[in-house]
């Protein structure tokens, strides 16, 4: 179900925004419309809008120091922009200038502009639900990816990186964003290599998140901690390999012994009747990984009560 939008629509023009607004209610959404350029940065600077239409078929300096001010504010950036321009402007139009996230040509065909809405937002909440480093769906779309097996035989599988700040520390953030790109990629090929039906994602940090069909749970687990534990391989000197740790110092300044990298992954089947929701299957892998994280190599633990 397309959710129900803000819309601010701006236009020196009545005849268009009256009737492109009343088309837009139809669909349930709430406009707003707006005649004057100082109108409009009060309305988005005091309730910013789910999306912003612009009438450009009369192009004006003002308009497009607005909009490109509107991309260049962090906070406002992130509001997808559709432009309206003539069919006559399309191919002179100076697109660098008016930083647009899409465009409609007047006059407007209607089931195009729902279309456009649609797709504009759906495309702005992909961008910012995917990790920025990984490039994985983040936590949004694991939420409805994990509510969708409940009751199902499916598997969530949370995986964690052992001793990963210390690495992180020790070696530099741009070594630790490389372990987190090297195991993104593990996990998505050994989901995708497993067949149809799984999903990879991106929590946050050093934690992932992974669904297959509970049948596949364990080979995905032992390809993934295979695969790691090659990479973590060429991650440390013959010496650190042989004897399970290097030494660095802490935050104090002490030297410490820190066992080298590995990953712990906690396997929830979803059959369980009593892990109704979300949440619940959260809990269980914490509790999973606290379990696994106990191991001085690199493991999975399943989940194997039936209540």
């Amino acid at each position: 179900m397309t959710p129900k939008l803000r819309i601010a629509l701006f236009s020196p023009d009545k005849n268009i925004a009256d009737v492109m607004e009343l088309r837009l209610r139809s669909k349930g959404h709430q406009v707003v419309t707006l005649t004057h350029l100082t109108d409009l940065l009060g309305f988005i600077y005091s309730d910013p809008p789910d999306l912003l239409i612009v009438d450009l078929t009369a192009p004006d300096p003002e308009i497009q120091t607005v909009i490109r001010g509107l991309k260049e504010e962090g906070h406002f950036s992130v509001i997808p922009i559709i432009g309206l321009i003539q069919e006559s402007m399309e191919e002179l139009f100076d697109w660098a200038a008016y930083p647009l996230d899409d465009f409609l040509l007047v006059p407007v065909r209607y089931p195009e502009l729902f279309n456009r809405v649609d797709l504009s937002l759906q495309r702005i909440q992909r961008v910012f639900d995917h990790n920025p480093l990984t490039k994985l769906p983040g936590n949004t779309s694991i939420q409805k990816a994990i509510e969708k097996t409940l009751g199902k035989p499916m598997a969530v599988c949370y995986i964690d990186v052992n001793h990963f700040k210390p690495y992180n520390d020790t070696f530099g953030f741009a070594r630790g964003d490389e372990v987190l790109r090297m195991l993104a990629r593990i996990m998505s090929n050994a989901v995708k290599e497993s067949g149809e039906g799984g999903f990879s994602g991106h929590v946050g940090g050093d934690d992932f998140v992974f669904i297959v069909p509970f049948d596949r749970a364990e080979a995905v687990c032992e390809t993934i901690i295979r695969n790691f534990n090659i990479i973590v391989s060429d991650l440390f000197g013959e010496r650190e390999k042989a004897d399970g740790y290097y030494v660095a110092k802490d935050r104090r300044g002490e030297t410490q012994h820190i066992p080298l990298l590995g990953i712990a992954i906690a396997v929830v089947p979803t059959m369980n009747p009593k892990l109704r929701h979300y949440g619940m299957i959260s809990a269980v892998a914490a509790e999973l990984k606290k379990y696994a994280k106990q191991s001085a190599v690199s493991r999975y633990v399943i989940d194997r009560r039936k209540e």
